[in-house]
């Protein structure tokens, strides 16, 4: 993304945002893979947490940055170019990790992937997360509205989003610690408090926009590590990396089914924007209650 301090149109932007997103793709499924061999010393939650808190505090301080350089009557170009920096740190640790570490699998200690196959548990752990997707909506919907309908100053906008994910790591931490001792009670738990966020940010004003946010950063913490952590609960063993591809394409499918029906819906009804937002969120956990019984009688 910091190359698009380089995008001189809406089309370079546009496919460097499309590169953004197959890198993704392709990074995600290995890494939550390798992490998997150390989950059976560390836990489950507790690794998924830590790595992704470590993440959200990357992307806290990219729009703090951002937030700064517009401060400082700075622009946009401007803004990425110094995200450059982070980008070469992040590859000097790959590279340091790659030299240190050439063969994750001898990490595990313990039986990491007790699946022998696809079993029912995992399906019904995608279908409820690709539910919990299709109400979680993106910031660009909600910076979008947060602009159109003149609620905060352009400066103001990373800087919410920057408190809602530096929020999400305090609750990443604390989900994955609780999710080790709970289990999937913790799930439920968090995804009713994540379902709440719509109101508050599509409905309030400033105070209560900014509370909907710590309710949407929630709700990043469940897909960042709580969906994680269930997903490496049902691993085939010598599938890890094709059953968190996999898991995230069906993942994807919900979150992109979403974002067109509250795109669509923000245009014409806000208050129905609300509800599909809720009433999806809140389908996803009969599922998830059923995948855990299908899980327990293995």
């Amino acid at each position: 993304m910091p190359a698009m301090a380089l995008a001189g149109s809406w089309q370079v932007a546009a496919a460097l945002v499309l590169a953004e997103r197959i890198g993704r793709a392709l990074r995600k499924p290995t890494v939550e893979a390798m992490l998997s061999y150390t989950t059976g010393e560390l836990g489950k939650g507790w690794v998924y947490a830590l790595n992704t808190s470590l993440d959200e505090i990357g992307a806290t301080l990219g729009p703090l940055i951002i937030a700064l350089v517009l401060l400082l009557k700075g622009d946009f170009r401007t803004g990425y170019a110094f995200l450059t920096i982070s980008a070469v740190m992040a590859l000097v640790a790959l590279v340091v990790a790659r030299v240190s570490f050439p063969l994750p699998s001898r990490l595990g200690q313990g039986d990491t992937a007790p699946a022998k196959d696809f079993g029912k548990a995992y399906w019904l752990y995608m279908l409820a997360g690709a539910l919990f997707a299709a109400g979680l909506m993106s910031f660009e919907l909600i910076s979008y509205h947060l602009t159109k309908a003149k609620i905060t100053s352009e400066q103001w906008i990373p800087v919410m989003l920057a408190i809602s994910t530096g929020f999400g790591v305090l609750a990443n931490l604390a989900f994955g610690k609780a999710y080790d001792r709970i289990g999937l009670p913790v799930v439920i738990a968090a995804v009713s408090v994540s379902a709440a966020f719509s109101p508050f940010v599509f409905l309030g004003g400033f105070w209560l926009v900014l509370f909907g946010m710590l309710l949407w950063g929630v709700g990043y913490a469940i897909q960042d590590t709580l969906l994680k952590a269930i997903v490496a609960e049902v691993l085939p063993d010598g599938k890890r990396n094709f059953a968190f591809g996999l898991y995230y394409a069906g993942y994807g499918v919900g979150w992109l089914v979403g974002s067109i029906v509250a795109g669509l819906l923000y245009e014409n009804s806000r208050a129905a924007l609300i509800a599909f937002s809720i009433v999806a969120q809140l389908a996803s956990v009969p599922v998830f209650v059923l995948a855990g019984r299908q899980e327990g009688s293995r």
